[in-house]
């Protein structure tokens, strides 16, 4: 298939254009380029493609695509907090537009990288795709709006379907250390300390980044009957920890650090265990193999083999602390676009 790969210059698209493409499949990148220089290790290959905001997308460039892979979006929670507004502009209304735009130039499926963040607080039961959504930041309301958009789109020829990633980790070309456990795991390695800030005891569900692209490629190959306006939960039931478990996997693989539990920012309202039935049932080809272990392990190797500094893990692997600085430059405008961009608007 010939496939759009929205923020593919971004950390999970670092991971998912390759594998995307070793599986046989034509893909063009639209990307507005303000992580392209988060690189970890060498440059990776571009595909090329649009180097746009998504808010600028016109339906001609999704001519000739058979389908979407929707990754680029302000990605976590303290950016969401940052520009409320603006994370509503880009996660929510620029991708329902990009859906709508997709499905009237003829694109056929159309996945979207939602989050198991909808979840919130659901505590210590097991969630199934079915359970309610409790989103507590901007950022994970924005994907449930999206979602909920995206399935009025739904037609006998277009297929919107949600991949729920649970928390993500792992190595990428494009890395990030603002997520739970790249960042324990570089903080470690840089301090000698394990440094948990809440009480430990909110639950989290993993998946290491190489299973994320392979739950993007099952649901891209599968029948449209098994994904057609379908939600799954992406990850595995071994990998629901609770914060503090997950710094003793941490700990294990770093050497030498010890575990420091805060708890200076007291509980978190976060907290949710996911059930990943239906993914395992509705696409069988999609099989998850890294454990957190395993992750920490990886992580600290490749912080080891490409020399993480103290000065890329609060800067340039950091989301909030890369637009920051961007915007300090000049290169950022208020709306966060590229500043090129803005300025020709």
């Amino acid at each position: 298939m010939r496939v759009l790969v929205t923020g593919h210059l971004g950390y999970l698209g670092g991971v998912i254009v390759p594998v995307l493409m070793g599986g046989g499949h034509e893909v063009v990148g639209m990307d507005s380029g303000l992580f392209a220089d988060c690189l970890l290790g060498p440059a990776v290959a571009d595909p090329g493609g649009h180097r746009i905001d998504i808010r600028d997308a016109t339906e001609e460039q999704f001519r000739g695509v058979d389908a979407v892979v929707h990754l680029a979006a302000l990605s976590n929670d303290p950016l969401g907090h940052l520009a409320p507004e603006v994370t509503y502009e880009i996660n929510h209304h620029a991708s329902v537009r990009l859906a709508w735009l997709a499905r009237e130039a003829g694109v056929r499926r159309f996945l979207y990288a939602s989050t198991c963040s909808v979840y919130g607080a659901a505590g210590d039961e097991l969630v199934t795709e079915e359970a309610a959504l409790r989103p507590v930041t901007p950022y994970a309301e924005s994907k449930v709006r999206v979602e909920d958009d995206l399935r009025e789109l739904a037609d006998e020829h277009f297929s919107p379907v949600f991949l729920r990633n649970a928390t993500a980790f792992g190595a990428s070309p494009r890395q990030r250390v603002d997520i739970v456990l790249n960042n324990l795991v570089g903080h470690a390695m840089l301090t000698g300390t394990v440094r948990v800030l809440s009480d430990g005891s909110p639950w989290r569900p993993l998946v290491h980044v190489r299973d994320i692209a392979a739950a993007f490629l099952a649901a891209l190959e599968a029948p449209r009957p098994a994904v057609h306006a379908a939600a799954f939960n992406v990850g595995i039931a071994t990998n629901n920890l609770t914060v503090a478990q997950i710094a003793e996997r941490v700990v294990a693989a770093v050497p030498g650090s010890t575990l420091l539990i805060t708890g200076e920012n007291g509980p978190d309202p976060r907290s949710y265990r996911v059930d990943f039935s239906r993914i395992r049932e509705r696409l069988p080809a999609f099989a998850p193999r890294w454990s957190v272990g395993d992750g920490a392990e990886e992580l600290y190797a490749t912080y080891q083999a490409y020399g993480l500094t103290w000065a890329d893990f609060h800067q340039r692997f950091t989301r909030l602390a890369w637009l920051t600085g961007l915007a300090e430059a000049g290169r950022l405008a208020e709306d966060l676009r590229p500043a090129k961009f803005a300025s020709a608007r």
